[in-house]
């Protein structure tokens, strides 16, 4: 059930020099070798040209890995679709012996360059401030076109992506169901690399002719554009295409762009950097045939690049965009441009749909895909309704306004990494202020993320309000309202447990939930807020040894818990409120031998000697102060209090890890490591594990806690509290 997978060593001793210089050649060689023959009867470097076709069967270095086949063969096909395969007895994307040596020009020269390599933009950008300079005001040169339709491009991608990503859009129009993951996000995450390269290019093709004193439009140049696209650039591209699906073009080159499991709009642009620089080539033909006829101009050049992106990003979307009515009303135009699922039919059925945009040279080609139609129709026909009704939902809410920018249909790479504030944040601000408001005056809840777990699905809802709101007097009653919408809506599709998120379940706002199952006694979805885990999981953090805790929150829902846990284990809880009613209330709640290990404190001064702080109300810097040196700061507030004290330590907000066989899981959960959900939400996911029937609102039954524990071990989730590593550091 083990292949061995080969791939090109990092690392190259000299004594591998020779062979890798002969790998270096190997691509052309073969073309060499087509016509071996005649280049050595008449050529004097005939014997040369043998004897590299004779060495480039040698393989370059390679280390092997041991990986289980089928696991493999599902990260690229998708689980579902390599079971169908195999019950079908059809062989796998990639046979036994898929090889993934690296040939020449299968990366980028700038390959390790990370971020640095927008350095690239130095002389496009230097010549603009030069040019600045010396004219006294910004010159609207060539170069600064170039840096512009960088910028255009740039966002033609983006929004595309952001489409894709906006599940309440897209979710019906979807044509591959699953999640990408975070290996797929990760492989694509240098995407722009074609715009760096492209933007080159047109510098040097500007620097070293007249093409950067071309006119602002010419008629006659869209016309010659289009034909010349058409006439070379759409054959020229499904010949190479071909090409590229055969022996050791696949293998070493295009396989890369075959082994994401769901297609994105970045996916488009997941090439080796040979295969990019033939893109290149086929974009700039119809660009440079309308400049040397005489024709060229700015805006057929600009509009013709930012089509071509469109139409690109169109197809590896994963979406279905274009009315099936269309190709009924016009049948001839289902030859003229391509779909999303035309598209996506190539990357199911390799062997078929090749072409650049236009499926009639497809159908010349014989290589139409006959269900690329009825696919299309079917997809089409679906637009608009539901979808798969989720069985889990856990319903959030944005906390605050630079956050908002960490949702996954925003920037998809700034997504999938648990959420820090950065300083590129800073410019969007008031657009994304902008957008609360509009959604404080009308939105309503909608769908956010989702992942599927032992074959369920589940989703993430989000009400449309931020944190501050919550505690806005006025604000209170609309709250409920969008809740209780969500909870119905919920009820109506079938969904079977609803979690409820941090403010959403808030004591003041709505009980903890109680007001929406006492309105509606009827429910059929379970209401849940989840503390009883995250109460699970700040408790075990908690060694045996401990004999004293200082508890801030002390009377809310999770605090009152936490404080009756512990003092039956003979811990003794300091409790901070001003409210000696509530704290009586709950010290009768404990048992009669337990109730004097809980004691009311109404100042932090009374933890100055306590080296365990648990935290559930946000605290000041100047609060913190009078924890003692190497105190230690459980919490359960979000956001997460500042990590002030270098003398003390920091636990992570109560969370867990979701079991390792969860798929199609892609973007973080606000602040949470990758893989890694809220203890709250997760909670929920044990509510549905285990088909409990009973709605968990209100006050947390302190006998579950050890229950609902053993019952997240079962399920195989994890704790992944910092506390251990702090310990031994």
């Amino acid at each position: 059930s083990h292949k061995a997978l080969t791939f090109p060593s990092p690392h190259l001793s000299v004594a591998s020099s020779s062979r890798l210089c002969v790998s270096l050649f190997h691509p052309f060689a073969r073309i060499l070798g087509l016509c071996r023959n005649k280049l050595e009867s008449f050529s004097p470097f005939g014997c040369l040209v043998g004897q590299i076709w004779k060495l480039a069967d040698h393989s370059p270095p390679r280390f092997q890995v041991c990986v289980p086949w089928e696991k493999l063969t599902a990260s690229v096909e998708g689980t579902e679709k390599a079971e169908l395969r195999k019950k079908k007895g059809v062989k796998p994307l990639f046979s036994s012996s898929f090889d993934m040596a690296a040939g020449l020009l299968s990366t980028w020269p700038w390959e390790r360059l990370g971020l640095y390599k927008y350095i690239l933009y130095g002389p496009i950008v230097g010549n603009v401030l030069y040019s600045t300079y010396q004219e006294g005001s910004l010159k609207l040169d060539w170069c600064f076109c170039l840096l512009v339709l960088w910028y255009i491009r740039y966002l033609v991608n983006l929004y595309w992506s952001t489409f894709v990503n906006m599940m309440f859009l897209s979710k019906s129009i979807r044509i591959d169901k699953q999640g990408y993951g975070f290996k797929q996000v990760d492989s694509e995450w240098d995407w722009d690399n074609f715009l760096v390269f492209q933007s080159l290019i047109g510098f040097l093709a500007c620097s070293m002719s007249s093409m950067g004193s071309l006119p602002i439009w010419n008629t006659k140049g869209l016309l010659w554009i289009l034909v010349l696209h058409v006439g070379i650039s759409e054959p020229v591209y499904y010949c190479v295409h071909r090409l590229f699906h055969t022996g050791s073009w696949f293998t070493n080159y295009h396989s890369i762009n075959h082994s994401s499991p769901v297609l994105h709009p970045y996916t488009g642009y997941q090439l080796t950097f040979l295969e990019h620089l033939v893109l290149t080539s086929v974009t700039g033909i119809p660009i440079l045939g309308s400049f040397l006829l005489g024709y060229g101009s700015l805006l057929t050049i600009a509009g013709y690049l930012l089509a071509f992106d469109f139409l690109r990003c169109m197809g590896y979307s994963n979406t279905e965009i274009v009315p099936h009515q269309l190709f009924q009303t016009l049948p001839f135009l289902k030859y003229l441009i391509y779909t999303g699922t035309y598209h996506s039919m190539h990357h199911t059925e390799m062997e078929t749909n090749f072409c650049l945009f236009m499926p009639i040279f497809d159908a010349i080609g014989k290589t139409l895909n006959s269900k690329s139609w009825e696919l299309h129709e079917k997809m089409r026909s679906k637009a608009g309704t539901y979808g798969r009704v989720p069985d889990f939902v856990f319903l959030a809410h944005v906390v605050d306004v630079c956050s908002a920018m960490h949702a996954p249909f925003v920037f998809r790479t700034f997504a999938s990494l648990p959420y820090r504030f950065q300083a590129f944040l800073i410019p969007f601000w008031p657009i994304t202020f902008g957008v609360m408001l509009a959604m404080w005056a009308k939105a309503k809840t909608f769908g956010f993320s989702f992942y599927n777990l032992r074959g369920k699905l589940h989703e993430t809802w989000v009400v449309p309000r931020f944190g501050f709101q919550y505690f806005l007097p006025f604000a209170k009653e609309g709250i409920n309202k969008r809740i209780d919408e969500a909870i119905l809506k919920a009820d109506g599709l079938g969904v079977k447990v609803l979690s409820l998120a941090a403010l959403n379940k808030n004591e003041a706002l709505n009980g903890g939930g109680t007001l929406f199952v006492n309105k509606h006694p009827d429910l059929k979805v379970r209401v849940v807020h989840g503390n009883t885990l995250t109460a699970a999981v700040i408790l075990n953090e908690i060694g045996e040894e401990i004999e004293e805790v200082f508890l801030t929150g002390a009377t809310s829902k999770l605090g009152r818990a936490i404080a009756l846990y512990l003092c039956r284990r003979k811990v003794r809880v300091l409790m901070l409120t001003l409210s000696t009613e509530r704290f009586q209330k709950i010290q009768k709640e404990a048992p009669v031998d337990c109730q004097s290990n809980l004691v009311q404190v109404t100042k932090y001064q009374a933890a100055r000697h306590c080296k365990t702080w648990i935290v559930g109300k946000w605290i000041t810097l100047r609060e913190q102060s009078w924890a003692p040196p190497g105190a230690h700061f459980h919490q359960f507030v979000v956001p997460p209090i500042l990590a002030f004290r270098k003398d003390c330590t920091y636990g992570d907000l109560a969370a867990m890890r979701l079991p390792d066989d969860v798929e199609g899981l892609w973007s973080c959960e606000y602040t949470m490591d990758r893989g890694v959900v809220h203890a709250c939400h997760a909670g929920g996911v044990v509510h549905f594990l285990e088909g409990w029937t009973h709605h968990e609102v209100g006050a947390i039954d302190v006998d579950r806690i050890d229950l609902v524990w053993n019952a997240a071990m079962k399920h195989g989730l994890k704790p992944v509290s910092n506390i251990n590593k702090l310990k031994q550091k």
